[in-house]
């Protein structure tokens, strides 16, 4: 069994990472966020490593432990590089565009879809069938990402639909006579 808990947080370069109590706060070239971890553990900071460790041996604290060393790491990768995910559109007459801080997708319904954006999120399309979703906050980035792709779903008999790139879909063979 791996301890994710027990491998340090680094910090890189151009990173300022403040630690009160229970709260860690980094600010980078992407900007700024915080994170306030559960009594359950203790965070120190040596040189160029932030290092999480629990406050005693019960069992919630020893869950605890990894899930904030996950936290606190995607907090610093966050403001330091960003994350993105990257989503496809295949359809015949299927396309997006961004206009402003709103996404306009033409999915095959009667009508477009508008999908207003939210702070700290940017979307790039590059090209008219490719969706670049980035972001310092990867819970934000993914969850706006499945909020699109939602919109229409990869059907699995021609593939149509809103799938991210590296999303393999199962097809399905047609009806036979």
């Amino acid at each position: 069994m791996s301890r994710v808990g027990k491998h340090p947080v680094a910090v890189p370069d151009g990173t300022q990472i403040n630690i009160s109590g229970a709260t860690v706060t980094a600010k980078g070239k992407l900007g700024q966020g915080s994170v306030s971890l559960p009594p359950e553990v203790e965070v120190s900071r040596e040189d160029n490593l932030i290092w999480i460790k629990p406050r005693d041996t019960s069992q919630r604290a020893r869950m605890m432990w990894g899930t904030s060393r996950s936290i606190v790491n995607n907090l610093v990768a966050g403001v330091a590089t960003g994350f993105s995910k990257t989503l496809q559109i295949t359809g015949v007459g299927y396309r997006a565009n961004v206009q402003g801080r709103a996404l306009k997708l033409q999915l095959g319904y009667s009508h477009d879809v508008e999908y207003p954006l939210p702070e700290g999120i940017d979307v790039k399309c590059e090209g008219p069938t490719t969706v670049i979703v980035s972001g310092s906050d990867k819970q934000k980035v993914g969850q706006v990402a499945a909020e699109i792709r939602a919109f229409r779903k990869p059907e699995p008999y021609k593939g149509k639909g809103i799938r991210y790139a590296d999303e393999q879909i199962l097809r399905k063979e047609g009806k036979k006579k």
